[in-house]
């Protein structure tokens, strides 16, 4: 990882932020709404757009951990209303379900 790009991904990560789903709606609209698998680091793929690394985002997209809301995600989002966080990487806003851990007893 260079200088530059840990920058960068210290700058994302402190613009990651706690999302709705309804805050979300209108860039779903808009077709610019890109989801992550909850296994993948939401800030190193929105690094990895952010600097144009192909390589990597090819990776993502093809084995289903990176792709753009579909109708039935953004359904089942607005059904269940998860917790999201979401960074934006212009044109996209890329989100990311937290998984929840239970709690211990």
């Amino acid at each position: 990882m260079t200088e530059q790009t840990s920058t960068l991904y210290a700058k994302l990560l402190g613009e990651t932020a706690k999302i709705s789903w309804q805050e979300l709606q209108p860039f779903f609209a808009r077709g610019a709404l890109l989801w992550v698998d909850p296994q993948a680091d939401l800030v190193a793929v929105a690094e990895a757009l952010a600097t144009d690394d192909k390589a990597s985002v090819t990776v993502w997209l093809t084995s289903g951990q990176l792709a753009k809301v579909e109708a039935a995600l953004a359904e089942d989002l607005l059904a269940r209303d998860p917790d999201l966080w979401a960074v934006v990487v212009a044109p996209w806003v890329v989100i990311q379900e937290r998984e929840t851990k239970p709690l211990l007893h």
